[in-house]
């Protein structure tokens, strides 16, 4: 794997802030030629820095429900433990984020449901029947507030 050198932040730090951005913006925001800057970030995705692009959407009209905050506890925090937990995670597409955390619980999620209804339902049948858990303690969302640009 190739060390992330200051040029490589600078892509990566233009990109998280939009990642729509032409390559040849890119390139003149960063300070290289067009085929340069590719070559980076072909690379950053080649080697799996870049995961992905994706739209984030928000408004009244397009179904994004309402966001949880969930932490959970383990019953113990055994590697087999961990890797049955994250294995499961996995497999549930409202559970939209999986950090696994220091401190009082072992892990976060962040999951996503229509309603306050269709969230009981993900407790009751998703995350309560996670392998290992010992604890779970939701927080909903009131409102996203976005970092400056």
């Amino acid at each position: 794997m190739q060390a992330i050198d200051a040029i490589d932040r600078q892509i990566l730090r233009h990109l998280k802030a939009d990642g729509r951005i032409s390559n040849v913006k890119l390139a003149t925001a960063v300070g290289l030629s067009p085929s340069a800057c590719l070559r980076r970030v072909q690379i950053l995705e080649e080697q799996g820095t870049i995961r992905g692009y994706t739209a984030i959407v928000e408004g009244p009209d397009t179904g994004a429900g309402i966001v949880i905050i969930v932490q959970i506890t383990l019953e113990r925090q055994t590697e087999q433990f961990l890797h049955r937990f994250e294995a499961a995670v996995r497999k549930h597409p409202e559970i939209r984020e999986c950090y696994l955390m220091t401190g009082g619980s072992d892990y976060l999620l962040h999951v996503e449901a229509e309603s306050a209804a269709a969230y009981e339902t993900v407790h009751k049948e998703v995350l309560s029947r996670l392998p290992g858990v010992a604890r779970i303690h939701s927080s909903f969302a009131i409102r996203r507030v976005l970092p400056a640009r």
